[in-house]
């Protein structure tokens, strides 16, 4: 069987309209994922509310992690990570753009089924 290599940080677009989100590997109830963004927020009257787990780390540049139940955002740098329980709301308040943010986001479903989003 061959293995495939790849890096995280290859092939990010030079322009990024909206972000960027791909599954890297997607195993019986986890989904590991790269998001780049650029510039990227969450709308400022929109919260994501999930209905699993998620852990999300930042691997280049900079973001704002902001929970409902916290007054500021979270400053995430890279090797900065995120716990972000089932139901646990929260938004992304900005991303750098110098360089792009890269992400590392690990999705865990209660069931296998793992709805995207």
């Amino acid at each position: 069987m061959e293995r495939a290599t790849r890096n995280v940080f290859a092939d990010i677009p030079a322009a990024l309209p909206e972000e960027l989100f791909e599954t890297l590997l997607q195993t019986g109830p986890c989904r590991l994922e790269r998001i780049v963004s650029c510039g990227h927020a969450t709308p400022s009257d929109q919260w994501y509310d999930q209905d699993w787990d998620e852990w999300v780390m930042v691997l280049q540049g900079q973001a704002g992690l902001r929970l409902a139940n916290e007054d500021t955002a979270r400053i995430l740098a890279p090797g900065d990570s995120a716990w972000l329980p089932m139901h646990c709301r929260h938004r992304v308040e900005w991303t750098s753009t110098d360089p792009p943010t890269v992400w590392l986001a690990l999705h865990i479903h209660t069931d296998t089924a793992a709805p995207h989003g």
